[in-house]
Protein backbone atom coordinates (compact mmCIF):
# COMPACT_ATOMS: atom_id res chain seq x y z
CA UNK A 1 0.00 0.00 0.00
CA UNK A 2 1.34 3.17 -1.00
CA UNK A 3 2.24 5.78 2.37
CA UNK A 4 0.07 8.31 0.47
CA UNK A 5 -3.23 6.22 0.39
CA UNK A 6 -4.69 7.87 3.91
CA UNK A 7 -2.46 10.72 3.60
CA UNK A 8 -5.26 13.30 1.63
CA UNK A 9 -4.12 15.97 -0.81
CA UNK A 10 -0.47 16.85 0.66
CA UNK A 11 2.02 17.98 -2.10
CA UNK A 12 5.41 15.53 -1.52
CA UNK A 13 8.18 17.81 -2.33
CA UNK A 14 10.06 15.58 -4.57
CA UNK A 15 13.85 16.32 -2.83
CA UNK A 16 12.02 15.44 0.32
CA UNK A 17 10.89 12.05 1.86
CA UNK A 18 7.64 11.34 2.44
CA UNK A 19 6.81 12.94 6.30
CA UNK A 20 4.29 10.14 6.96
CA UNK A 21 5.32 6.79 5.22
CA UNK A 22 7.53 4.13 6.00
CA UNK A 23 9.86 5.05 2.84
CA UNK A 24 8.24 2.39 0.50
CA UNK A 25 7.06 5.36 -1.91
CA UNK A 26 9.53 7.77 -0.88
CA UNK A 27 11.40 9.74 -3.57
CA UNK A 28 15.47 8.66 -3.73
CA UNK A 29 17.70 11.29 -3.30
CA UNK A 30 19.75 10.74 -6.59
CA UNK A 31 17.96 12.26 -9.41
CA UNK A 32 17.16 9.97 -12.54
CA UNK A 33 19.61 10.10 -14.97
CA UNK A 34 17.73 11.19 -17.59
CA UNK A 35 16.52 13.96 -15.49
CA UNK A 36 20.16 14.93 -15.02
CA UNK A 37 20.54 14.66 -18.56
CA UNK A 38 17.41 16.69 -19.45
CA UNK A 39 18.92 19.48 -17.50
CA UNK A 40 22.10 19.31 -18.85
CA UNK A 41 21.05 19.41 -22.63
CA UNK A 42 18.56 22.11 -21.49
CA UNK A 43 21.61 24.68 -20.13
CA UNK A 44 23.50 23.79 -22.83
CA UNK A 45 20.83 24.99 -25.64
CA UNK A 46 19.52 27.95 -23.86
CA UNK A 47 23.35 28.76 -23.56
CA UNK A 48 23.72 28.29 -27.41
CA UNK A 49 20.76 30.87 -28.30
CA UNK A 50 21.71 33.07 -25.78
CA UNK A 51 18.85 32.50 -23.22
CA UNK A 52 16.09 33.10 -25.64
CA UNK A 53 14.41 29.54 -26.50
CA UNK A 54 10.60 29.41 -25.35
CA UNK A 55 10.45 27.47 -22.38
CA UNK A 56 8.46 23.98 -23.23
CA UNK A 57 8.53 24.57 -27.14
CA UNK A 58 11.92 23.41 -27.89
CA UNK A 59 13.09 21.19 -31.03
CA UNK A 60 15.31 18.92 -29.73
CA UNK A 61 15.32 16.49 -32.76
CA UNK A 62 11.73 16.59 -33.48
CA UNK A 63 9.96 18.60 -36.95
CA UNK A 64 6.45 20.25 -36.43
CA UNK A 65 5.32 18.41 -39.79
CA UNK A 66 5.46 14.82 -39.15
CA UNK A 67 6.19 14.76 -35.03
CA UNK A 68 9.14 12.53 -35.52
CA UNK A 69 11.47 12.57 -32.32
CA UNK A 70 14.82 11.66 -32.33
CA UNK A 71 16.29 8.43 -31.11
CA UNK A 72 17.59 10.09 -27.92
CA UNK A 73 14.50 11.49 -26.72
CA UNK A 74 12.19 8.60 -27.56
CA UNK A 75 14.36 6.69 -24.92
CA UNK A 76 12.82 8.31 -22.67
CA UNK A 77 9.74 6.32 -22.64
CA UNK A 78 11.57 3.42 -25.22
CA UNK A 79 10.12 4.19 -27.92
CA UNK A 80 6.54 4.17 -28.02
CA UNK A 81 5.37 4.64 -31.42
CA UNK A 82 7.66 1.01 -32.08
CA UNK A 83 5.82 -1.12 -29.57
CA UNK A 84 3.63 -2.66 -32.28
CA UNK A 85 0.33 -4.60 -32.15
CA UNK A 86 -1.00 -6.31 -29.29
CA UNK A 87 -3.99 -8.64 -28.84
CA UNK A 88 -6.54 -7.77 -26.26
CA UNK A 89 -10.14 -9.10 -25.64
CA UNK A 90 -11.78 -6.24 -27.64
CA UNK A 91 -9.74 -6.80 -30.97
CA UNK A 92 -6.04 -6.01 -32.13
CA UNK A 93 -4.54 -2.68 -30.60
CA UNK A 94 -2.08 -0.59 -31.32
CA UNK A 95 -0.71 3.00 -30.26
CA UNK A 96 0.33 5.33 -33.15
CA UNK A 97 2.50 8.05 -32.62
CA UNK A 98 0.70 11.09 -33.62
CA UNK A 99 1.11 12.79 -36.89
CA UNK A 100 -0.13 16.14 -37.38
CA UNK A 101 -0.87 16.43 -40.84
CA UNK A 102 -2.78 13.30 -40.45
CA UNK A 103 -4.44 12.98 -37.12
CA UNK A 104 -5.45 16.88 -36.23
CA UNK A 105 -8.75 17.33 -37.89
CA UNK A 106 -10.23 13.60 -35.94
CA UNK A 107 -8.20 14.90 -32.91
CA UNK A 108 -9.44 18.11 -32.75
CA UNK A 109 -13.11 16.81 -33.61
CA UNK A 110 -12.94 14.86 -30.30
CA UNK A 111 -12.07 17.82 -28.12
CA UNK A 112 -14.48 19.54 -29.19
CA UNK A 113 -17.37 16.46 -28.21
CA UNK A 114 -18.58 18.24 -24.57
CA UNK A 115 -18.26 15.15 -22.81
CA UNK A 116 -14.75 15.23 -23.96
CA UNK A 117 -14.26 19.05 -22.88
CA UNK A 118 -15.25 18.98 -19.81
CA UNK A 119 -12.53 17.14 -18.73
CA UNK A 120 -9.67 18.37 -21.21
CA UNK A 121 -10.36 21.80 -22.09
CA UNK A 122 -9.36 21.58 -25.30
CA UNK A 123 -12.68 22.76 -27.17
CA UNK A 124 -12.52 25.39 -29.87
CA UNK A 125 -10.48 25.76 -33.32
CA UNK A 126 -8.25 22.89 -34.65
CA UNK A 127 -5.23 25.50 -33.81
CA UNK A 128 -5.74 24.94 -30.43
CA UNK A 129 -5.64 21.19 -30.18
CA UNK A 130 -2.53 21.59 -32.51
CA UNK A 131 -0.82 24.12 -30.07
CA UNK A 132 -1.57 21.33 -27.26
CA UNK A 133 -0.02 18.50 -29.66
CA UNK A 134 3.11 20.17 -30.74
CA UNK A 135 3.79 21.17 -26.99
CA UNK A 136 4.65 17.52 -26.75
CA UNK A 137 6.17 16.73 -30.05
CA UNK A 138 8.96 19.36 -30.06
CA UNK A 139 9.34 18.82 -26.49
CA UNK A 140 11.99 16.78 -25.33
CA UNK A 141 10.42 13.24 -25.29
CA UNK A 142 9.19 12.60 -21.71
CA UNK A 143 4.89 12.61 -23.20
CA UNK A 144 4.08 11.20 -26.28
CA UNK A 145 0.95 11.66 -28.01
CA UNK A 146 -0.09 8.41 -29.89
CA UNK A 147 -3.49 7.64 -31.82
CA UNK A 148 -5.14 4.51 -30.67
CA UNK A 149 -6.03 1.89 -33.35
CA UNK A 150 -8.36 -1.16 -32.76
CA UNK A 151 -8.32 -3.32 -35.62
CA UNK A 152 -6.58 -0.56 -37.58
CA UNK A 153 -9.32 1.82 -36.57
CA UNK A 154 -8.49 5.04 -34.72
CA UNK A 155 -10.69 5.43 -32.09
CA UNK A 156 -9.24 6.67 -29.02
CA UNK A 157 -6.46 9.45 -28.34
CA UNK A 158 -3.97 8.04 -25.85
CA UNK A 159 -1.26 10.06 -23.87
CA UNK A 160 1.79 8.11 -22.53
CA UNK A 161 4.35 10.65 -20.32
CA UNK A 162 7.43 10.22 -18.09
CA UNK A 163 5.34 10.84 -14.67
CA UNK A 164 8.63 11.10 -12.50
CA UNK A 165 9.60 13.84 -14.50
CA UNK A 166 6.55 15.40 -15.15
CA UNK A 167 5.55 18.20 -12.99
CA UNK A 168 2.68 15.40 -11.78
CA UNK A 169 6.03 13.99 -9.64
CA UNK A 170 5.70 17.68 -6.88
CA UNK A 171 2.07 16.29 -6.12
CA UNK A 172 2.73 12.26 -4.84
CA UNK A 173 5.23 10.68 -3.74
CA UNK A 174 6.97 9.72 -7.60
CA UNK A 175 9.29 6.84 -7.98
CA UNK A 176 12.20 6.75 -10.88
CA UNK A 177 10.47 5.22 -13.96
CA UNK A 178 7.46 5.74 -13.37
CA UNK A 179 5.00 6.02 -16.90
CA UNK A 180 1.74 8.20 -16.78
CA UNK A 181 -1.07 7.22 -19.07
CA UNK A 182 -3.86 9.95 -20.46
CA UNK A 183 -6.97 8.23 -22.61
CA UNK A 184 -10.20 9.22 -24.12
CA UNK A 185 -12.63 7.67 -26.24
CA UNK A 186 -13.09 9.41 -29.08
CA UNK A 187 -16.71 8.57 -30.24
CA UNK A 188 -20.02 8.15 -28.15
CA UNK A 189 -20.75 4.71 -29.84
CA UNK A 190 -17.04 3.33 -28.33
CA UNK A 191 -18.20 4.47 -24.42
CA UNK A 192 -20.04 2.41 -21.81
CA UNK A 193 -19.36 -0.79 -22.95
CA UNK A 194 -15.86 -1.87 -21.06
CA UNK A 195 -13.47 -0.77 -24.06
CA UNK A 196 -11.58 1.97 -21.86
CA UNK A 197 -11.20 -0.88 -18.98
CA UNK A 198 -9.78 -3.40 -21.52
CA UNK A 199 -7.68 -0.95 -23.15
CA UNK A 200 -6.01 0.80 -20.47
CA UNK A 201 -5.55 -2.77 -18.16
CA UNK A 202 -3.78 -3.64 -21.88
CA UNK A 203 -1.80 -0.21 -22.52
CA UNK A 204 -0.52 -1.05 -18.90
CA UNK A 205 0.74 -4.11 -19.60
CA UNK A 206 2.43 -2.91 -23.11
CA UNK A 207 4.23 -0.15 -21.01
CA UNK A 208 5.87 -2.55 -18.05
CA UNK A 209 6.80 -5.34 -21.12
CA UNK A 210 8.52 -2.47 -22.87
CA UNK A 211 9.74 -0.53 -19.79
CA UNK A 212 12.17 -2.94 -17.82
CA UNK A 213 12.77 -0.51 -15.40
CA UNK A 214 9.33 0.56 -15.01
CA UNK A 215 7.54 -0.31 -11.62
CA UNK A 216 4.18 1.07 -11.64
CA UNK A 217 1.96 2.85 -14.35
CA UNK A 218 0.26 5.63 -12.92
CA UNK A 219 -2.98 7.95 -13.90
CA UNK A 220 -4.79 11.11 -11.90
CA UNK A 221 -8.00 11.28 -13.95
CA UNK A 222 -10.30 13.83 -12.44
CA UNK A 223 -11.99 12.88 -9.47
CA UNK A 224 -15.57 14.17 -11.02
CA UNK A 225 -15.04 11.80 -13.82
CA UNK A 226 -16.59 8.77 -12.32
CA UNK A 227 -16.60 6.80 -15.29
CA UNK A 228 -13.14 7.35 -16.19
CA UNK A 229 -12.19 6.46 -12.36
CA UNK A 230 -14.00 2.86 -12.53
CA UNK A 231 -12.63 2.52 -16.06
CA UNK A 232 -8.94 2.52 -14.27
CA UNK A 233 -10.53 0.53 -11.36
CA UNK A 234 -11.29 -2.20 -13.27
CA UNK A 235 -8.28 -2.43 -15.45
CA UNK A 236 -6.54 -3.41 -12.13
CA UNK A 237 -5.15 0.23 -10.71
CA UNK A 238 -5.86 0.51 -7.52
CA UNK A 239 -6.80 4.52 -5.79
CA UNK A 240 -3.94 6.04 -4.38
CA UNK A 241 -4.73 9.60 -3.02
CA UNK A 242 -6.48 12.80 -3.63
CA UNK A 243 -4.09 14.93 -5.02
CA UNK A 244 -4.77 18.76 -5.65
CA UNK A 245 -3.22 19.75 -9.00
CA UNK A 246 -3.05 23.16 -10.87
CA UNK A 247 -6.41 22.65 -13.14
CA UNK A 248 -7.80 19.81 -11.25
CA UNK A 249 -8.91 17.08 -7.73
CA UNK A 250 -7.22 14.38 -9.35
CA UNK A 251 -7.42 10.33 -7.98
CA UNK A 252 -4.33 9.45 -8.41
CA UNK A 253 -4.47 5.52 -9.66
CA UNK A 254 -1.63 2.97 -9.62
CA UNK A 255 -0.87 -0.11 -11.36
CA UNK A 256 1.84 -1.99 -9.75
CA UNK A 257 4.09 -4.24 -11.90
CA UNK A 258 4.14 -6.73 -8.55
CA UNK A 259 0.24 -7.15 -8.58
CA UNK A 260 -0.11 -7.24 -12.87
CA UNK A 261 -1.48 -10.48 -12.90
CA UNK A 262 -3.29 -10.46 -9.61
CA UNK A 263 -5.58 -7.29 -10.04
Amino acid sequence: MDASTDAGPVPIHPDCPDPGGDGEDTLELRLPDELVALFTAETADTATRGGCAAAGRRVLGGTKETGALSPSAEDLLDGVGGWGPTVTPVGRFQLARIRIERDLPLISRWMNDPAVSAFWGLAGSPARTEEHLHAQLDGDGRSVPCVGMLDGVPMSYWEVYRADLDPLARHYPARPHDTGIHLLIGTVADRGRGLGSALLRSVADLVMDHRPHCARVVAEPDLRNTPSVAAFLSAGFRFGAEVDLPAKRAALMLRDRTLRHLM
